[in-house]
Parts: C-alpha cells; sequence; structure tokens
C-alpha cells in the first residue's frame, strides 16, 4: 500500500540501525504477528514518521476518512450531521503525555469549554480523555483533580465522562486515578482492553462501583507475557469478557462494547438476547468514517449507537493504531489518495 510502503522501508532502516556487532538484530520486535500490523502499530511510535508523516498531504487526505477535521469546531460539525441522522456521538482531542501542569491546564480549559459548547448545541455528545493529557506521568494526583474537575462538569451537564485506556504501562495506575474519582460517585466510564489478560479481573474488581465499561479489542503492541496476540485469540477474549459486561447490566453496569467487527457484535447480540439483555441495554460503538452504513443500521434495529469523533493536531499515532486494528482500513486510505471515494 501506498502508505505501508514507506513505513516498511523506514522500518527495515531502523532495523538495520538497530543490529549488535555480529550483525543480528539486537531485539524480536515484531515475532508472533501479522508484518502489516506489526509494521503499523511499530510506525505509531518511530519518531522519524511521527516527525515526517504529518507532513504529507496525501496521508492528511487520507486522514479524512477518519477525522473530520483538526480543531473541536470540525468535530461538532460532523457530530451535528451524524445527530440529525440520529447517531450519538463521544468527541476525544488527540494528544497525550503532557509534561507540565500548563498543559494539563490547557487540556482541562479545553474540554471544559467542549463541555460548555456541547451542552450549547444541544447534542448527545460525550468526552473522553486519556489521563497521560491530565499529567499522570508526572503528578498522578493532578490527574486525579483535573478528572474529577471534568467529571463534576459532565454531572452538571447530565452526561458522562470516559477515561481512555493506554498502553499496558499505564493501566494500573489509569484504574487507581478512575476509581478514586469514581467513588464520588461521577458520571464517568472506563475503557478496558480484551486482549490483556488482567482485563477479566479488573472488570470484576469494578463491577462494584456501577462503572460505565467501553470493551476494545486493544491497539498497542504488547508482548504475550501481558496481552493475547493471536487475532482468533483476541477475538474469543473480545466475546467472552463482552457476554460477561452483557450479564453485569443487571448490577448497574454501562456497557459499551466498541468494535467494528460486525459478525463478533452479532454473536453478542445474540448472546445477550440469551439472558434477557436486548441491543438497547448496551452501546455499541464505533469510529467515524468506519463502517458508517453498519452504524446507521444498528440505530435503525433499535441499538444504542455511539460514534466516536476525535480532533486535534497530534494524530499521527493515533491514526496509525486505527490503521493496525483493522489492516484493511489500508484500503480506504488508497482509494482516498487515489482520489476515488
Amino acid at each position: 500500500m501506498l502508505v505501508l510502503g514507506p513505513i516498511l522501508s523506514v522500518r527495515a532502516l531502523d532495523r538495520r540501525h538497530a543490529t549488535n556487532t555480529s550483525g543480528q538484530p539486537s531485539t524480536a520486535k515484531f515475532a508472533g504477528m501479522g508484518l502489516m500490523r506489526d509494521g503499523l502499530l511499530w510506525a505509531a511510535e518511530n519518531e522519524t514518521l511521527k516527525s515526517h508523516v504529518p507532513r504529507w498531504r496525501f496521508v492528511k487526505r487520507a486522514l479524512r476518512q477518519f477525522m473530520p477535521g483538526e480543531s473541536l469546531a470540525d468535530a461538532l460539525e460532523a457530530a451535528t450531521t451524524l445527530a440529525s441522522n440520529g447517531l450519538t456521538t463521544t468527541i476525544t482531542k488527540l494528544g497525550e503525555n503532557t509534561s507540565s501542569s500548563e498543559q494539563v491546564d490547557d487540556v482541562i480549559s479545553d474540554y471544559l469549554a467542549a463541555h460548555d459548547t456541547i451542552a450549547a448545541a444541544g447534542l448527545d455528545a460525550q468526552i473522553s480523555v486519556k489521563l497521560t493529557q491530565l499529567g499522570l506521568d508526572f503528578d498522578p494526583d493532578r490527574a486525579v483533580r483535573g478528572l474529577a474537575a471534568l467529571a463534576a462538569r459532565a454531572e452538571e451537564l447530565g452526561t458522562w465522562l470516559w477515561v481512555d485506556m493506554e498502553s499496558s504501562e499505564y493501566v494500573e495506575r489509569t484504574l487507581d486515578v478512575y476509581t478514586r474519582v469514581k467513588a464520588d460517585h461521577h458520571p464517568v466510564g472506563i475503557c478496558l482492553q480484551a486482549y490483556l489478560h488482567r482485563t477479566a479481573g479488573d472488570i470484576e474488581a469494578l463491577v462494584p462501583f456501577r462503572p460505565g465499561i467501553r470493551l476494545v479489542k486493544g491497539a498497542y503492541k504488547e508482548p504475550s507475557s501481558v496481552a493475547v496476540t493471536k487475532r482468533a485469540d483476541i477475538d474469543e477474549a473480545f466475546f467472552r469478557l463482552g457476554a460477561d459486561l452483557l450479564a453485569a447490566t443487571a448490577d448497574g453496569v454501562r456497557v459499551a462494547l466498541a468494535s467494528h467487527d460486525v459478525p463478533l457484535l452479532d454473536r453478542l447480540a445474540a448472546a445477550g438476547r440469551a439472558i434477557g439483555v436486548a441491543p438497547d441495554q448496551y452501546e455499541v460503538q464505533m469510529l467515524y468514517g468506519i463502517r458508517m452504513a453498519d452504524q446507521y443500521r444498528y440505530a435503525t434495529d433499535g441499538y444504542q449507537l455511539r460514534t466516536l469523533i476525535s480532533y486535534g493536531e497530534e494524530w499521527y499515532p493515533w491514526y496509525v493504531r486505527r490503521l493496525a486494528e483493522r489492516p484493511a482500513n489500508l484500503g480506504f486510505v488508497a482509494r482516498n489518495i487515489l482520489g476515488r471515494s
């Protein structure tokens, strides 16, 4: 593919520089997964690509398949259009790993303004935030205060706030911040990743908090000691945990199944019906620009369908991880580049 080619070329160059004196690779970074997904996950974190790819016009043009624009106004315009067609939304500003209190203050101000703008527009649109945007790397207590402020504003406005999950090294810290804020009964939900070995235990521990839980398959490069790595096994983990969550709706858990895997979602819908959980008792969540026909179909069929809309200038790592989640999305990119979509 036109985007993957440069990525793999730089990857090959990077691996040559990463060899030891015997000429052998210093690490086996990509063992056990498909070349395409491995290359994309590697590319999401590669500093050379991070600095160069966002400048390429054809990549920015292809990006519009998955992101309506870089500003909040762009996101809200897309949310308004989707609302007119019966879809609710979640909005998130891209970027992570702030390094100063001033940056955290800016993020919180942006999100508070987004809350107010959404409310003024009368949209059913919620906010999702990464805790590394709120200072988790350098001051966890600052992250607690920031999340509590955003959750309190969401509660005032009668809506929910969501916490995105990042790579496995952040899971324990993210859950600690989340439970501290959720203990005050704020309407705040958390994203959990099905491919992590620990997730079943995390769900069990969270249920007493009556949380919102958004289940995703997982989009970071993780070792087999931490996560399931085979695609079929990840799918089965998502099904098993998704079925457990549907059962937990009886305990007051708000459930969101976030995937573009329609056959898997349909399997879970059947499992839910078998235990008396109807499609309107949980959410299906998908990304803006992906499987839109299915999104409209689910909404028409009585599901709660929520579309995640991203905005912001720091889109590169997010964008490449989205491609890695479903490498077939590279076809969308190629058609955009060639001007046929």
